[in-house]
């Protein structure tokens, strides 16, 4: 999700200024609705729907004239596709509280990728996490809640925080036991907050101890979106493109 379309039009669909175009894709589950915004007489230009599987959509585009019916001008299928992302945030997700895995992850460290990578890795895991459907009792600690905070032991949020991952560490920070995980220590002694501290990772460091902290730059933070039941509506400020999502 989150990518920009374009759309051509063809000659006989090039109509007047006051015919809105949008996008209807329809999954398994889930309906999005974007509108459209125009970038000359034979193109449009919306955002793909973050969508909650991977699955191949019916897309139609569809043009609104105030006083007449809503006219289907194409369809055409469209493939979410499993990527690289997708994957690591799903093995992220079932990672919450395997110690076993947790560990593994930290040969990730020793390699050390450009931060021009690791800036990449975080603004894609953490959309892809954004998409997840994780279940109502998932943790960022994990399933096993007799554990105490006394406790040494590898969590997400240490992982997000050793990579200097921003984005995800927000996204985590706003899952149930994102804040617990903070006063967390490893084997080695170490709470993500310190961490983050030893690494100099401070724009890191202040979203972890500041109160106020607001979310970091990113793609995500250019939209707002609002809840209402089994709808959302969501408006892409720098495009000016708003979308529908219903569950089916």
């Amino acid at each position: 999700g989150d990518s920009v379309i374009t759309v051509q039009l063809t000659e006989e669909d090039k109509v007047e200024d006051d015919v809105v175009f949008y996008l209807v894709f329809t999954g398994s589950t889930v309906q999005h609705c974007t509108s459209t915004r125009k970038i000359n007489p034979g193109s449009l230009e919306t955002i793909s729907p973050g969508h909650d599987c991977c699955e191949t959509v019916k897309v139609a585009l569809c043009a609104s004239r105030e006083g007449h019916p809503v006219l289907v001008v194409a369809e055409e299928s469209f493939q979410f596709v499993q990527d690289e992302a997708y994957d690591a945030a799903q093995f992220l997700a079932t990672c919450a509280g395997n110690q076993q895995a947790l560990n593994f992850t930290r040969f990730l460290d020793r390699s050390r990728p450009p931060a021009a990578d690791v800036d990449f890795l975080d603004e894609k895991v953490a959309l892809a996490f954004r998409h997840l459907k994780l279940p109502a009792e998932w943790n960022v600690l994990g399933a096993d809640q007799s554990l105490t905070d006394d406790i040494p032991r590898e969590t997400l949020m240490h992982f997000a925080v050793r990579l200097g991952l921003l984005r995800l560490t927000w996204f985590l920070l706003q899952q149930p036991g994102g804040r617990g995980a903070l006063s967390i220590r490893n084997n080695e002694g170490a709470t993500p907050v310190s961490l983050a501290l030893e690494r100099g990772y401070q724009k890191l460091h202040q979203l972890l101890t500041e109160e106020e902290a607001r979310e970091p730059d990113s793609w995500s933070t250019l939209s707002h979106t609002v809840y209402s039941g089994d709808y959302s509506v969501k408006h892409h400020c720098k495009l000016n493109i708003y979308m529908l999502t219903a569950e089916a």
